[in-house]
């Protein structure tokens, strides 16, 4: 049964970047919700089979501290369907922190998740170059017209926010990997992902793809100058060639950046911050409850905060913000702890996450809490496992890593 657990972690972890792009409607839903049911359920006779229960990190008590802050939000709040709605979905979301520190206990199996994300973001940048390239917007002729194009069913900020996090995990692999099959779908990730990055026309996000781009470029550099050097003239003459075919009107949109960070309006985001903020002063202990933030704010229904710090502040209050901080305060120290070119890929990531958290609501976003639970279960390995990890990711091949070890004793 662990093993079958195991499997379903792992294939959560390969669809939680394209999930929306397989959404099987109710009551079943998207195809990552439809993993983590069973992975749930997976885990419990798994648990009763006779595994150990792992003793929890910090990580997981303040996660656990986190829903049922939220969970108890429900009693005060000013919109209590929509906070009865998010408490379940918080609970769905959150699960895979302590999932994934109870089931990816070996290095292996951490590996397996940080390929399986890596894969997951393969299909994403492929659903949306097919999107670009599907017969029916050319026999429409939209391409002439269209600006962003994206997956089916996801929202073009989400898709490229899913792709940046995977470039440094994607180097990682590069670097890491002792099989070529892997090394080239890993470097190969690059380019693929980039394109599908600027097709999105996502301002944050591909301000973020430049943060990821570079704890890349500094991971192979770490790793082994020379052979970064020729990828990253690879690399260059790719992201040329690819500006031709993305649309001018997309990157004209790209181009507006500047003038979106001069003006200070950021697509108008300011004025529902500013709304979010005048709530949070007449409110600032607890809080409105989960999910209210658009009736808190006096927002249109279905509109979001378009930044996760507001959105917590908002709705948790200082209690709650004070909780998330100290998640993400333990999610870094967990990063850390690990070394060489984990530390970069999991630091950069980590990173991207903060910058498109910005401007965006991500704190109930499945790739929030698969990859916090990601960092938290690295960092455990890297004090419990030092040489299995060392093994995995030092990046040196069979024959460098035993003469290493051997000087080192």
């Amino acid at each position: 049964m662990q093993r079958l657990t195991v499997v379903l972690l792992t294939l959560y972890a390969f669809a939680v970047p394209w999930e929306y792009s397989l959404d099987l409607g109710a009551p079943f839903g998207n195809v990552a919700r439809i993993l983590g049911v069973l992975l749930m359920l997976a885990v419990i006779p798994a648990v009763l089979a006779g595994k150990e229960i792992s003793k929890p990190g910090v990580v997981q008590w303040l996660v656990l501290a986190f829903y049922l802050y939220f969970a108890c939000s429900y009693f005060w709040t000013v919109d209590a369907e929509a906070t009865l709605e998010k408490i379940r979905a918080y609970f769905q979301v959150m699960a895979i922190v302590w999932i994934a520190w109870e089931f990816a206990n070996l290095p292996r199996r951490l590996n397996g998740l940080l390929l399986a994300f890596v894969a997951g973001c393969w299909v994403l940048a492929i659903l949306t170059l097919l999107n670009y390239t599907s017969a029916s917007a050319v026999a429409e002729g939209q391409l002439a017209s269209q600006i962003r194009f994206v997956a089916e069913g996801q929202d073009p900020n989400d898709v490229a926010r899913f792709l940046d996090l995977g470039f440094p995990l994607a180097a990682l692999a590069f670097a890491a990997s002792k099989h070529w099959p892997v090394r080239l779908l890993a470097i190969g990730y690059m380019p693929v992902g980039l394109m599908a990055v600027l097709l999105t026309a996502s301002r944050g996000g591909s301000s973020a793809a430049l943060i990821a781009m570079m704890g890349s470029a500094i991971l192979l550099v770490v790793w082994r100058p020379r052979a970064a050097s020729l990828v990253f003239v690879g690399l260059a003459v790719t992201a040329g060639a690819l500006w031709l075919f993305v649309p001018a009107e997309s990157l004209d949109r790209l181009a507006t950046i500047p003038e979106q960070v001069g003006a200070g309006d950021l697509n108008e985001r300011l004025n529902i911050w500013v709304a979010g903020w005048h709530a949070f002063t007449l409110a600032p202990w607890r809080g409105y409850g989960a999910g209210s933030f658009t009736a808190a704010a006096g927002l249109a229904p279905g509109d979001t905060a378009h930044n996760t710090a507001m959105a917590v502040l908002v709705t948790g209050g200082l209690l709650g913000a004070s909780i998330f901080v100290a998640i993400l305060a333990s999610v870094a120290v967990a990063a850390g702890r690990t070394k060489g070119l984990l530390r970069i890929a999991l630091g950069t990531s980590l990173v991207v996450w903060l910058i498109t958290s910005m401007v965006g609501s991500v704190e109930e976003n499945r790739t929030t809490w698969l990859l916090f639970g990601i960092i938290a279960a690295a960092g455990r390995l890297e004090v419990e496992q030092p040489d299995a990890m060392q093994a995995i990711y030092s990046g040196r091949r069979k024959k460098e890593f035993a003469a290493h070890a051997f000087a080192g004793a």
